[in-house]
């Protein structure tokens, strides 16, 4: 039986930086892809360090000690694209392929608007230090292993892996202003998405409650639509740059949210409402009330008192089965396509 004998320690940025500026630590080994990262990507990670919030786990490998500077080498088996882009920002003359136009890049306003457009050297020293003193959890393996080996120990790592869904592949792509808006305003309603037991645990941990704030907003822009993901992959790209709505938008979802909450918060963990499904048109319900959106669905008026009596009314035909059929089979089929959202949605619009 084959045994690995992993040295398990911290390692701080400035480590990495003196090996690298001593040549003693290879970046790129053949088996490694090559830095592919988009600069959101470096910000969001630089901004992560800041933080001092945790990452993955660095995989280094011994090498033979260099003959020509006597220091012992250690190669990067996995973490190479996290390491080149904190050296990149900390001390880029130390990369003898540091090319200005893939590696430069300063700290993105939309993850830390403190720091701002801000090279290393233009940070405070707190934050330069805190950058120089982060740890991190690095695995070592010793020099026997050779790479088919390393490959078959990466291929044992991922045999029990989850595949992404998309907005977790979402996560991994975009890293600008829409995309923090999204996971800042499903954040602030973690509580109410427990509370109301629309999502699962396991649900927000595959953020899945950051898809549907996604789906709102998507709802704000073009009206009622289905749930395609190619839909929502267009609205992160169309607005990773730059989200015009940003403002007007967060305001109105938070607005909404609140008034669900007053009228029918209480009661949203025993309604039908805590369905995913169901829960979209509720809130569709709720926005075209107080703000509208594009098309003729729901017009803009007061959602009273009488409104949460027939809300609640309706819940109960949806729980006996004494709504009409039609809405009976929206309500029982994948509820994500716009024609079933629409009849739910009017149904919901009654009163």
């Amino acid at each position: 039986m084959q045994t690995w004998n992993i040295t398990r320690t911290l390692y701080r940025v400035s480590d990495f930086l003196s090996w690298q500026r001593n040549d003693s630590l290879v970046l790129s080994p053949s088996f490694q892809r090559r830095p592919v990262w988009q600069i959101g990507a470096k910000s969001f990670l630089i901004d992560t360090v800041i933080r001092g919030l945790p990452m993955p786990i660095i995989f280094l490998r011994e090498q033979k000690t260099s003959l020509s500077t006597l220091e012992p080498c250690r190669e990067v088996v996995d973490g190479q694209q996290r390491l080149r882009t904190i050296i990149s920002y900390v001390e880029p003359t130390s990369l003898k392929d540091f090319n200005p136009a893939t590696d430069a890049f300063t700290i993105n306003k939309n993850h830390n608007p403190k720091f701002k457009d801000r090279t290393f050297a233009q940070l405070p020293a707190d934050a330069r230090q805190r950058i120089l003193d982060y740890q991190f959890s690095v695995h070592v393996l010793p020099a026997e292993v050779d790479d088919r080996e390393v490959i078959q120990l990466f291929a044992r790592m991922n045999a029990t892996g989850v595949q992404l869904n998309p907005q977790e592949l979402r996560n991994a792509e975009y890293y600008g202003e829409l995309r923090t808006l999204m996971y800042e305003l499903a954040a602030e309603q973690l509580q109410r998405w427990r509370e109301w037991k629309i999502f699962t645990e396991h649900d927000i941990a595959r953020m899945q409650e950051v898809e549907l704030v996604s789906e709102f907003a998507l709802l704000a822009e073009k009206g009622v639509t289905g749930k395609a993901q190619k839909s929502l992959n267009q609205l992160y790209q169309r607005h990773d740059e730059n989200y015009p709505r940003k403002p007007e938008f967060e305001h109105r979802f938070r607005s909404v949210m609140d008034s669900i909450d007053s009228m029918l918060g209480k009661d949203m963990s025993s309604l039908p409402f805590r369905k995913r499904t169901l829960f979209y048109s509720l809130f569709a319900l709720f926005y075209g009330r107080q703000f509208g959106f594009p098309g003729p669905l729901v017009r803009k008026r007061a959602v009273t008192s009488r409104t949460t009596a027939w809300l609640k009314e309706a819940a109960l035909q949806l729980d006996d089965r004494t709504a009409p059929k039609s809405v009976l089979d929206a309500a029982a089929s994948r509820t994500t396509h716009p024609s079933s959202r629409t009849e739910i949605i009017r149904f919901l619009d009654k009163s």
